[in-house]
C-alpha cells in the first residue's frame, strides 16, 4: 500500500511547546444523573504511537472519546485537562479537522451509495482527501462504493468510515472498536493501515476490548476500569495481563480410581507451561489451552481498586470535584 501523504490545512497552527503529547486527558471526570461514568481519569498519547484504549463495556471508554471529540462536556473539576494535538476541542474545535474518527455505532445515510457517503464524509469535515489513497484503500478494503448503504453489512458500512479516516491523512486517529464486523483477512488490511500510517508519523488512539487485536498492534496500553485508569505502560509493562485458561479433565481423588472430574485454571501466560507440565504429571487428558477473554483477564487482575476508589471519594467530598 503505497499513497502520498500531503500536509492538512488547518486553521490551528501547530503548537511546538506539546508537540509530542497528542492526548492529554488529565482528572477527567462525567456522570450521567446519579451514574458516574467516568472517575478522574488519566490519558496520555504521545506522537507516532499507536495507543490501546482497553476496559469491558461499560467501563467509560466510549464516554472518553466522546469527550475527546468535544460531544461531551466534562465536569468541572480541579487540575481537569482534555486536549486533542496541544488544544482544547471544545474550545477549539477546528483542532477536530486534523483528527480521523470512526466510532463504535455505525450509522449512516441509507439511500447514499458508498461513493456518495465519502463525499459527503469529506464535505462535513472540509478537508480534502488523498483521491489516490482513498482509491487504494477501496481496493485493500474491497469495497463496492456503487452499491447503497441499505445494502450493506454492517462490515461494510464500517469499511466506509475506515476508508474516510485513513484517506485524508490525519495527525491523530481515533478508532472506537474498529474492527467490528470485520472478517479476519480485512483485520489484518486494518492493521497493515494502521502500521502505515503510524510510520508516516500519526498518532493512533484505540479502543477495543479485543486483547490480541491491542496486542498485536499497540505500543502502549491504558486499562480502564469503572471510569478510572488501573494500569498504563507499554505493551511489555503490561504483558501480565495475558492470562490463560487451561482446561483439562483429571482423576479425582477424593471419588475413586474411576471418578474425574473437569478443571478450569486460569493463569499467567509465563506459567502455563509448568502449569500444563503438572497437568500432565497429574494424569490429565482432554487438556485444551486458549488465550483469556479480557473479561475473564479483569476479573483476575482487577477486581479490586480500592485505593484509587478512596482517593476519588475524598476528592469528591473536599469539593473538588463537582457533583
Amino acid at each position: 500500500m503505497t499513497a502520498s501523504s500531503p500536509q492538512i490545512s488547518s486553521t490551528v497552527t501547530q503548537n511546538p511547546t506539546s508537540s509530542e503529547l497528542v492526548v492529554e486527558v488529565r482528572g477527567l471526570y462525567k456522570s450521567f444523573g446519579n451514574s458516574k461514568a467516568l472517575r478522574g481519569l488519566d490519558l496520555s498519547v504521545y506522537r507516532g504511537s499507536i495507543h490501546g484504549f482497553l476496559g469491558p463495556n461499560g467501563a467509560g471508554k466510549s464516554t472518553t472519546i466522546r469527550t475527546l471529540l468535544g460531544l461531551l462536556s466534562p465536569e468541572k473539576a480541579a487540575g481537569t485537562v482534555v486536549k486533542l494535538l496541544g488544544y482544547s476541542p471544545h474550545n477549539h474545535p477546528e483542532v477536530l479537522r486534523r483528527v480521523g474518527y470512526v466510532p463504535g455505532e455505525v450509522a449512516l445515510w441509507p439511500n447514499l451509495t458508498g461513493e456518495e457517503t465519502l463525499r459527503a464524509l469529506e464535505k462535513l469535515r472540509g478537508v480534502s482527501v488523498d483521491r489516490g489513497k482513498e482509491r487504494q484503500l477501496i481496493s485493500d478494503f474491497c469495497l463496492d462504493t456503487s452499491r447503497k448503504v441499505r445494502e450493506y453489512s454492517t462490515g461494510n458500512r464500517r469499511k466506509v468510515l475506515l476508508v474516510a479516516a485513513f484517506s485524508f491523512n490525519a495527525e491523530l486517529y481515533i478508532f472506537d472498536e474498529p474492527t467490528a464486523g470485520l472478517d479476519p483477512l480485512m483485520e489484518n488490511v486494518f492493521t497493515q493501515w494502521c502500521c502505515q500510517e503510524r510510520d508516516r508519523g500519526a498518532s493512533i488512539l484505540l479502543s477495543s476490548h479485543i486483547m490480541s487485536e491491542v496486542e498485536k498492534l499497540c505500543d502502549h496500553i491504558t486499562v480502564i476500569k469503572e471510569g478510572y485508569a488501573v494500569d498504563t505502560g507499554s505493551v511489555a509493562d503490561l504483558r501480565h495481563l495475558s492470562d490463560v485458561v487451561i482446561t483439562a479433565v483429571k482423576p479425582s481423588p477424593s471419588s475413586g480410581e474411576s471418578s474425574t472430574e473437569r478443571v478450569t485454571i486460569t493463569v499467567p501466560r509465563d506459567q502455563s507451561a509448568e502449569r500444563l507440565r503438572r497437568l500432565l504429571d497429574d494424569g490429565a487428558q482432554d487438556i485444551t489451552c486458549n488465550p483469556a477473554s479480557l473479561e475473564q483477564i479483569f476479573l483476575h487482575h482487577y477486581e479490586l481498586g480500592e485505593p484509587y476508589r478512596e482517593s476519588t471519594r475524598d476528592r469528591e467530598k473536599s469539593g473538588e470535584v463537582e457533583q
